[in-house]
């Protein structure tokens, strides 16, 4: 009996060495850097209020995440630059953009479900801001320009960040979007940005059987 009962563990150690390497196991899921942008268009946070509504307008996206090297420290998009006109028109800075330390801005925060809500960033599709938007910064030489000549990214961007791995599964990315109620997401490696990825990306990847 004892004889058969050795018998039997080794046929079951056997059976399980072959399981381990059946050609037909399941492959481990697809991974955010499998279909990431990596082709970011970033501003950093010294960058005038009147420049970044111009690249904006230029490349036809409604925001950007703000980096120093390749380090996120935020994200801008048109709608922080329109409320902040709206909001605080005379604003005047606090410190002079050449004065300042870009290399110790307070560290961006990572969104915690139950947060509030999101930066229109992550919000938005990066299409076309609309003409009404663009119409209201047409003249350049207007007062509006003034000010915003005069104010940074960095006092406007928002630092609360949705973000994940380049190894985190793409069915994570979608679970995340849909409790943040979110489009996008910022790839990061330890802060520093590596990518972004969007629902529509998430999308093409199931139209083309890659998910």
């Amino acid at each position: 009996m004892k004889k058969g009962h050795e018998g039997d563990r080794e046929r079951l150690e056997v059976v399980a060495g072959v399981r381990q390497v059946r050609p037909d196991a399941s492959p481990p899921g697809v991974r955010l850097k499998d279909l990431m942008t990596t082709d970011v268009v970033t501003v950093e946070p010294q960058t005038t209020l009147r420049d970044i509504v111009e690249l904006l307008q230029a490349q036809g996206i409604s925001g950007a995440p703000v980096v120093t090297g390749s380090r996120v420290r935020g994200v801008i998009s048109i709608t922080d630059v329109l409320r902040f006109q709206t909001e605080v028109p005379q604003a005047i800075p606090t410190q002079r953009a050449d004065q300042m330390d870009w290399g110790e801005l307070e560290e961006p925060e990572v969104w915690v479900e139950g947060d509030s809500s999101p930066s229109s960033f992550f919000l938005d599709y990066w299409e076309d801001a609309g003409a009404d938007v663009w119409e209201r910064f047409s003249e350049t030489e207007g007062p509006e320009w003034d000010v915003l000549q005069e104010h940074t990214v960095s006092e406007v961007m928002t630092r609360v960040l949705y973000t994940l791995t380049p190894d985190s599964e793409v069915h994570e990315a979608a679970e995340y979007m849909l409790r943040a109620g979110v489009h996008r997401l910022l790839v990061t490696q330890d802060l520093a940005l590596v990518g972004i990825v969007t629902a529509t990306d998430i999308l093409r990847g199931v139209a083309e059987r890659r998910i």
